[in-house]
């Protein structure tokens, strides 16, 4: 685990590996581990030395659903651990296949819903961070300033501790700012698919930390020669590099790489300490 830290809002501290708990359940596709693995994941996560989760009151499958699984797992919670929640586009299940601009998630009273949700299940008085969800990514007529606004309301009320945003571009970050104070931003991002190359550098420059989804490919695994190599190099296997590279890209960037396999929990937590040489980087691009 590395020793480096963030300050969410700079005053939430976290190491730079977190835990993303979308893959207990099995949302919105793919296997989920049976309840007493996904339990023994997380707390084995908190005894690895994370402090940081993600999560969603809408990451849910076949009953399974991972608020209740951390609750159950660490309640009462441990001193220091932050849990990040998301809320917004995807909050309601039909969302899926509607424009965006008529994402029920996104309206007041859907994301109060959210909030809320994600309140009770979790077991907790206040949110530490939101995120707001958009829905497909780009698109103008997403109501990103009402829905920030709302989510100011709830903040005021003490629900919410600090805001960040998630499936965004560059222009949409600007405008969130312009509302809010944004203390992350979490989008698609890996050493495969660098398109928001300028929005990390622009986040870094702002004090915002980057939170990428899929560090590691997601449902299209990451595979390449230049890992390969690197990882032999190293004694390491292809996932731990691809941590490891997003770890040297940038200081502001937070990994939260999910699974639902206690031997690849520790994998991801012990890439925080693989340290990539020069000739490494150079070889990744």
């Amino acid at each position: 685990m590395t020793s480096e830290r963030w300050f969410f809002g700079g005053d939430l501290g976290v190491g730079r590996v977190g835990y993303g708990t979308m893959k207990l359940t099995g949302w919105p596709r793919g296997d989920a581990p049976d309840r007493d693995t996904a339990l023994a994941i997380l707390r084995r996560a908190v005894e690895l030395g994370v402090d940081h989760l993600d999560t969603s009151n809408y990451y849910a499958r076949a009953g399974v659903a991972a608020n209740e699984l951390i609750r159950t797992a660490l309640h009462p919670y441990p001193a220091g651990l932050v849990i990040v929640t998301k809320v917004g586009a995807l909050v309601e299940g039909d969302d899926l296949g509607r424009p965006a601009a008529e994402h029920t998630g996104l309206t007041p009273d859907g994301l109060r819903r959210g909030v809320e949700a994600n309140l009770r299940t979790l077991g907790l008085d206040q949110l530490d961070v939101v995120n707001l969800r958009l829905g497909d990514r780009g698109h103008a007529d997403a109501p990103l300033e009402p829905a920030l606004e709302t989510l100011m309301a709830l903040r005021a009320e003490g629900l919410i501790r600090h805001l960040g945003v998630s499936n965004v571009d560059r222009d949409q970050v600007d405008r969130a700012r312009k509302v809010a104070d944004i203390v992350c931003v979490q989008n698609l991002y890996n050493i495969a698919a660098r398109d928001d190359d300028p929005l990390v550098d622009a986040c870094a420059e702002a004090g915002i930390a980057y939170v990428p989804f899929f560090p590691v490919g997601g449902f299209a695994p990451l595979t390449a020669d230049a890992l390969s190599t690197v990882a032999a190099r190293h004694g390491a296997s292809v996932p731990q590099v691809a941590l490891a590279w997003l770890l040297a890209r940038s200081p502001n960037i937070v990994l939260i790489p999910g699974t639902g396999s206690p031997a690849h929990l520790e994998e991801n937590v012990a890439a925080g300490g693989l340290r990539l040489t020069s000739e490494d980087l150079a070889r990744l691009g």
